[in-house]
């Protein structure tokens, strides 16, 4: 018996170059007055600076986006229910029914739900079900300069996704929050040391 499509995405940050053609792709597409995906910077102390000892530094690229959980705690906040969970997995935000009380972004422990202020009304990846929908996939996918991000059914073996998941040693954000979400990273490998 196979199990229900579930979908989610792979973050491979060996090849994330930190240009944030998600971060524009996705504010576009969606016509959204703020950023739905949020690059960071991983290395030292102080933000976007390397690690280690000249020549021998690195950094990497985290993007976050709505990790559009198994267990998603901005559903059962929303007094509204204008946020829901999709068959396949995918956590929607339908702004037509958001009355800007915000609870959603005190429920989600990632902090990555965003708030317009101008129009009172909270906004989130919803990854491009739109797109998905038409068996398209998300626009950040497509845009990705450096062929980072992979997205598909994690259930299905043949998947890309569910294959990277497996053989790599892929990681998830928060796991103590038990949301079990569903976008995946995958670690950048130690450089040669100089």
């Amino acid at each position: 018996m196979s199990k229900n499509k579930q979908l989610g995405m792979i973050i491979d940050q060996e090849r994330c170059i930190g240009c944030e053609a998600c971060t524009i792709a996705c504010k576009i597409e969606n016509n959204s007055t703020d950023y739905w995906i949020k690059v960071e910077t991983q290395g030292g102390a102080v933000k976007d600076t390397p690690a280690g000892n000249f020549p021998n530094l690195t950094m990497d690229f985290l993007p976050k986006l709505c990790n559009h959980c198994e267990n998603p705690p901005c559903v059962d906040s929303c007094p509204e229910a204008a946020i829901q969970q999709r068959d396949d997995g995918i956590v929607i935000l339908e702004q037509e029914l958001c009355t800007g009380c915000q609870s959603c972004l005190t429920a989600c422990p990632y902090n990555i739900i965003v708030f317009d202020d101008e129009n009172n009304l909270a906004g989130k990846c919803n990854f491009c079900f739109h797109r998905v929908d038409q068996g398209l996939e998300p626009f950040c996918v497509i845009c990705c300069e450096g062929q980072a991000l992979y997205f598909g059914d994690l259930n299905d073996s043949s998947s890309v996704v569910s294959k990277l998941k497996s053989e790599k040693n892929s990681y998830r954000l928060k796991l103590e929050t038990e949301t079990n979400p569903k976008v995946y990273y995958i670690p950048s490998q130690p450089k040669k040391r100089l």
